[in-house]
């Protein structure tokens, strides 16, 4: 079994619960060394002092901040000193619908698992909770000397916990890229054939579906390198559609996702194979009174949304919700 990366208290009200922090997720990567070029020779990191040359090992390096004029040095036990018990804590400030937080916000994954099973109880209870209210506890902890803005999530039996990013870390895409076309507008006949395509193109979601095929092409010329062999180039990338072509592109590209030949067929989406299946007939909703509507929470009002099909769904706000469903 795997050793948890950060042990503590997850505190809730006056409630209690040592809990471990397990990481949920790996990255796909084929490791490679660093070869001096036309040798086998290994190159290797050093930790060196530039003024000397010498090679320093790793309990002799400190932390050291340019003040300018000088360095300010930092020991690593003097930023554990600071945060007093917060590193061992994990602290639920409150509870809020996991529509409000924004898909951006989120960075890593973690689960969460009780430290003993006589903290069952208390960790299933907690987990039954946060999945009927459909709410996500928003806390702060210190782990490795950094302070992280978390979420703590119900998901199919347990707690998983997601790192956050800071307000302040989140970059204004106007500052950031100056191509954006603003207050453009396209044709509604323009507009309602890119719709036509994306609902032609839908599928159900299923992630074992989808596979790292760059990784294999690696693999795959690795191989192929050591049989002395030449591995296959990847398809040259598609060209940028031009703005007096894209209603033709439009055209024929609902044409190509509806045809027999694909239907059920494999798809190839942004360089991964998936299965297009066939959307199943829609059926007719019959929408709620506005009066029953009024009394829903935003969560359960966008559920009905989402069955609904209600375009513009996730940029809305309540009363937007209420209104477009009351219109269904």
């Amino acid at each position: 079994m795997a050793r948890p990366v950060w042990a503590g208290n997850l505190s809730f009200g006056l409630v209690s619960l040592p809990v471990g922090l397990y990481t949920a997720t790996d990255s796909h990567t084929i490791p490679f060394h660093q070869l001096h070029r036309g040798t086998s020779d290994r190159i290797r990191n050093r930790r060196v002092n530039e003024r000397t040359g010498d090679e320093v090992e790793l309990t002799d390096i400190v932390k050291g901040y340019d003040a300018g004029d000088e360095y300010v040095l930092v020991e690593p036990k003097e930023l554990d000193d600071i945060a007093p018990g917060r590193s061992q804590s994990l602290d639920i400030a409150g509870f809020v619908d996991l529509t409000e937080v924004d898909p951006i916000f989120f960075d890593k994954t973690y689960y969460l698992g009780p430290r003993g099973k006589e903290f069952g109880k208390v960790y299933s209870l907690l987990e039954q909770a946060l999945a009927k209210a459909g709410k996500a506890g928003i806390a702060t902890f210190v782990m490795r000397q950094h302070e992280y803005l978390v979420a703590l999530k119900a998901e199919n039996g347990l707690l998983t916990l997601h790192t956050l990013h800071w307000a302040d870390e989140i970059r204004d895409p106007g500052k950031e890229i100056d191509t954006l076309p603003g207050k453009a507008k396209a044709a509604d006949k323009e507009l309602r054939m890119a719709e036509q395509l994306i609902g032609a193109m839908s599928m159900d979601w299923d992630p074992e579906e989808f596979h790292d095929t760059f990784q294999e092409k690696v693999a795959a010329l690795i191989e192929a390198k050591k049989a002395g062999k030449t591995a296959a180039k990847a398809e040259p990338a598609a060209q940028p559609t031009g703005v007096v072509d894209l209603m033709e592109a439009l055209r024929a590209s609902v044409e190509r996702a509806g045809s027999p030949k694909t239907t059920g067929e494999k798809a190839t989406v942004s360089g991964n194979t998936a299965v297009r299946k066939k959307p199943a007939a829609k059926k007719r909703i019959r929408s709620a009174p506005k009066e029953e509507l009024s009394g829903l929470s935003k969560a359960d009002l966008y559920k009905k949304a989402a069955a609904a099909n209600v375009p513009g769904r996730s940029n809305m706000t309540r009363d937007d919700l209420v209104k477009a469903l009351s219109r269904t």
